[in-house]
């Protein structure tokens, strides 16, 4: 009884904390669209109105797609306090492996899509459940264990293919990485469509919010990024609950290997170089705590979003890339400097 107690009042702090970052997540996200709307018009106006275009912010949306869906599992792993570094080469494993199978396979059509998908998630999940066994058992940094399985997926991926992309000789998989929805409806006022890809990113968006904010799951997640051994005390499972967010990460990246896959009509084991590294942005812009214990899946597609638009406008501009480098880590820099002096005179 004691420790159902326990166990209560630890779901009622975290319910409680949760409640807490929800409002505060709203201010953040509230004022970083009003900076965006501000920045995105005089963008506009610099630009010669090359910014506001149907066909620009759909090639917007079509860009942060892949890092934003990468940045969900990431979201699950840091707000326990852990991070992910392998997601990036789980990307070209799952790609190289989901295109050697398609190609292998005498399946055609939504089954093949689907069978190659569910390969991709079976990769990526198991790399997954690798990365927090030696966090949960042997209670290593997350660091390390995902640093090591990002060199062994990409050497692996490598491998694999040869060291070149694996094309992909089935057309099934046309539609969901260069296709559109309503096309027919939209164009007449100007707009291509509805990629299918960026509906994949809604969806699951959607998804994982619910999970993280409405679920025992989601509490539990909250519970140990704030105190892991008071969530431990109180009876939660803190090495499942480590283990599933670990999936969660690789599952998100079979996703993402999947939809990059079919836009480029292959696997390479070079698709996702830095990509770890742009998830983990989006995250921390997108105000997650490094520290664990507080995030929010919208706001970290809010935080994708902007990584995305900086970078759109920096093109229009004609920006080297070499100075994109710089703004996006002044940006990251400025971000964790604005949480941590929010946390220090704000609460």
């Amino acid at each position: 009884m004691q420790q159902e107690n326990v166990e209560a009042a630890l779901v009622a702090s975290a319910d409680a904390t949760q409640a807490k970052a929800r409002r505060t997540a709203l201010l953040r996200t509230g004022g970083a669209v009003a900076t965006l709307a501000v920045v995105v018009v005089l963008v506009n106006v610099f630009s010669h109105g090359s910014f506001l275009t149907a066909g620009n912010l759909t090639n917007v949306l079509r860009q942060i797609t892949y890092n934003a869906i990468l940045a969900i599992g990431q979201t699950f792993v840091i707000i326990t306090a852990g991070i992910d570094l392998s997601v990036g080469s789980l990307i070209e494993l799952t790609g190289v492996v989901m295109a050697s199978f398609a190609n292998a396979s005498h399946l055609d059509g939504p089954v093949l899509v689907i069978a190659t998908l569910l390969v991709g998630l079976a990769v990526g999940c198991a790399a997954g459940f690798i990365n927090a066994v030696p966090v949960v058992k042997l209670n290593l940094p997350p660091f390390i264990t995902t640093l090591a399985m990002m060199l062994m997926a990409r050497g692996l991926a490598f491998k694999l293919a040869h060291g070149r992309p694996v094309a992909v000789t089935s057309n099934a998989f046309d539609g969901i990485g260069t296709g559109f929805l309503f096309e027919g409806l939209l164009r007449p006022i100007g707009l291509p469509g509805i990629p299918i890809a960026v509906l994949w990113m809604v969806v699951l968006v959607v998804v994982f919010a619910i999970v993280l904010t409405r679920t025992k799951f989601g509490r539990y997640v909250f519970a140990i990024g704030g105190n892991e051994e008071a969530a431990r005390l109180a009876g939660i499972n803190v090495g499942r609950v480590k283990t599933l967010v670990y999936v969660i990460s690789g599952g998100c990246a079979a996703v993402a290997g999947l939809l990059l896959m079919s836009r480029f009509q292959s696997g390479s084991p070079n698709t996702g170089i830095g990509s770890e590294l742009q998830s983990i942005a989006a995250v921390v812009v997108g105000g997650t705590s490094l520290a664990g214990g507080r995030g929010s899946v919208v706001a970290t597609f809010f935080g994708a979003l902007l990584i995305g638009v900086l970078n759109n406008v920096m093109n229009l501009l004609g920006i080297e890339s070499y100075t994109q480098d710089i703004v996006l880590g002044a940006v990251i820099l400025i971000a964790v400097i604005v949480d941590e002096l929010r946390k220090r005179y704000l609460q």
